[in-house]
């Protein structure tokens, strides 16, 4: 995550995978994103977030937090001057909606990252390295392609071979 710069806004299955003890590979993982965001200050989320997280956390973890430890946790990300939901986010949201074809509450998540001008969005329900407008997601579990490639972006790149013919001397069928 070191080289990812600019605001970072923060899906609520982050927040979640760093409190559930049952994900032994995805808590360590997310609560390494969080302390550095929290670090650095880099941050951002939306009241959506916090609202699903609050439910999450006390209903459907299991298992679940008492509200008040739950609330707890609301109130420390407060700090991280959630997006709240308005007209401005709603009609970009709508926007989004129709140009991605993306579900309703992804849509509002995406412009929540928008109006923040965040340049990355941490979350598993998208594509790794999908773009929205400047904003590209990293998902939070992937093998670290930083390390492997020393830079994220040219660390998908490189996974690929490049388009157009084969290479000469290639082996496969028909060779």
């Amino acid at each position: 995550m070191n080289c990812m710069t600019g605001p970072v806004f923060v899906d609520t299955n982050v927040f979640v995978y760093a409190r559930d003890s049952s994900q032994a590979t995805k808590q360590p993982l997310a609560m390494e994103h969080l302390a550095v965001l929290w670090r650095e200050e880099r941050g951002r989320i939306s009241t959506q977030v916090l609202s699903e997280l609050y439910v999450t956390l006390t209903r459907k973890l299991r298992p679940g937090m008492r509200p008040d430890e739950a609330w707890d946790d609301i109130q420390a990300l407060v700090s991280w001057s959630p997006q709240p939901i308005d007209s401005e986010l709603l009609l970009l949201a709508r926007e989004i909606e129709g140009r991605y074809r993306l579900n309703w509450w992804d849509s509002m998540i995406v412009a929540a990252a928008q109006v923040q001008d965040c340049a990355t969005l941490l979350s598993e329900d998208f594509q790794d390295g999908m773009c929205f407008g400047s904003v590209r997601v990293h998902k939070p579990f992937t093998p670290r392609m930083a390390e492997e490639s020393g830079d994220y972006t040219t660390g998908i790149a490189r996974r690929h071979r490049r388009p157009g013919r084969p290479r000469r001397g290639a082996t496969g069928a028909g060779s």
